[in-house]
């Protein structure tokens, strides 16, 4: 399951961070203005406050201290301190807090001749001050804020319509289906911008140009499965009437055998070919193919290419294997992996096993160098085997048909020594077999 959100969802996840981020910068501002407050404007008006006290007091020595709301004052000798509040006795010149009152609480101290004046500002009204000048303007711009992120958000919403629709139309775009969806600019919702008209004129010359490439691929696998299977069914017939004649020497029929033989393979080649050109999605229906009687019937087919090779085939099944695959697949398969064994063996051994759920073919023909292993599912390549014949599309054929079904192949040579390929079929069933003697059946025979 895809859980990778929607371009609608990243984008209200990118609104929601930037107003979660507003939000901290407006707290953070509040602590800020409240020690702006403290630290600048507060301490900057007791100093300006007791400058102006001494001013006054140095011309009328009656003037009276400092007793508002937020400011009291105290005057005593700097000798005599008795008679103020126990936590200013001990005071120097300078700011103070006090840890007695509330945390704002600030008392600015200073000398005067043998006077000491003491001003305490209240840490009350401080809180206060930074609400008003603090909290509450930040809380209306964060309103605003809040609200220019909602209105870029529908904006922003409305400007991606256009392309939430389009890949909606792409995701129920089906190529097998009748019903195709409109990417025409016509269609599109809301006001489009320029670069999303372009996107859908795209999207519209892409699903015609899709659909008369479907209609090719339909048109060539009707005709190829009838223009070239009519010929090679005529060869074929004209190559049994020629068998059935009495007066062709060895040598004649042997080549008429060869023709037949070359027919076969190419209705065979045509046959995968247009297997590979039709859907990928392809289901199997009816009863299950058996693997061991494909396997048996195409090493009956390829017994001609050991005709005069000291070799000795062997084919062996520690259980009946059955998987839901096409039958005609299942031979394309098989039989080019077999047909690949037998030419390339000149002498020792070509052994078909199946066991489990997979099928393993085995030789001790020429192998290969490591190198070429790595190449031997490309198109064409045949690497130090040319002398042998084939045009090096057998072994691509195999590996897109096991791409294609889910038949997973392994492939392993060793130059002198032989081959070895493994084709497992995951969803086949493996059930027991026994002859009549109650042994598993086996066939081992050589060929002169």
């Amino acid at each position: 399951m895809d859980n990778r959100r929607g371009l609608r969802q990243r984008l209200g996840r990118a609104f929601l961070l930037q107003a979660v981020l507003i939000s901290i910068a407006a707290v953070i501002g509040v602590y800020a203005a409240a020690f702006a407050i403290e630290e600048v404007l507060v301490k900057r008006a007791l100093e300006e406050e007791a400058s102006y006290f001494w001013d006054r007091y140095d011309r009328n020595a009656d003037f009276p201290i400092p007793d508002t709301r937020n400011l009291t004052g105290y005057l005593a000798l700097q000798a005599d301190v008795d008679g103020l509040p126990e936590p200013l006795r001990a005071l120097s010149p300078g700011f103070h807090q006090l840890p007695s009152q509330a945390d704002f609480s600030v008392v600015y101290v200073t000398d005067h001749g043998a006077q000491r004046l003491y001003l305490v500002f209240d840490g009350e009204s401080v809180g206060q001050l930074a609400l008003y000048f603090g909290l509450v303007p930040l809380a209306g711009i964060l309103i605003v804020l809040y609200l220019i992120a909602w209105l870029a958000y529908r904006l922003t919403g409305k400007a991606i319509s256009p392309i939430v629709w389009l890949a909606k139309e792409v995701q129920k775009f089906d190529p097998d289906s009748d019903k195709r969806p409109s990417f025409s600019p016509s269609s599109l919702p809301g006001n489009p911008d320029r670069e999303v008209l372009a996107l859908s004129e795209a999207l519209s010359t892409l699903t015609r140009r899709v659909d008369e490439f479907v209609e090719r691929e339909r048109n060539f696998t009707r005709d190829a499965s009838h223009e070239l299977r009519s010929p090679l069914t005529v060869i074929k017939i004209a190559a049994d009437m020629l068998l059935s004649e009495q007066e062709l020497d060895r040598h004649a029929r042997n080549s008429v055998l060869r023709i037949k033989r070359s027919a076969r393979d190419m209705e065979e080649l045509t046959e995968a070919f247009l297997l590979l050109a039709r859907e990928v999605d392809q289901k199997f229906a009816g009863e299950p193919a058996c693997i061991n009687e494909i396997a048996e019937y195409e090493l009956d087919r390829a017994r001609h290419l050991l005709d005069d090779k000291p070799v000795t085939v062997a084919f062996d099944a520690e259980c009946l294997l059955l998987t839901p695959a096409s039958e005609k697949v299942l031979s394309v398969l098989v039989g080019n992996l077999i047909r690949n064994a037998c030419s390339y063996t000149d002498e020792g051994t070509v052994r078909v096993h199946i066991s489990g759920n997979s099928l393993t073919i085995e030789d001790s023909g020429i192998g290969m160098p490591s190198e070429e292993v790595e190449q031997v599912f490309k198109p064409f390549f045949r690497g130090g085997s040319k002398a042998r014949g084939g045009h090096g599309v057998g072994l691509t054929i195999v590996k897109r048909l096991s791409d294609r079904f889910g038949w997973p192949i392994r492939f392993e040579s060793t130059l002198g020594v032989g081959t070895r390929v493994v084709v497992e079929f995951p969803e086949a069933t493996c059930t027991e077999i026994e002859s009549a003697d109650g042994m598993q059946n086996q066939i081992d025979q050589s060929v002169p």
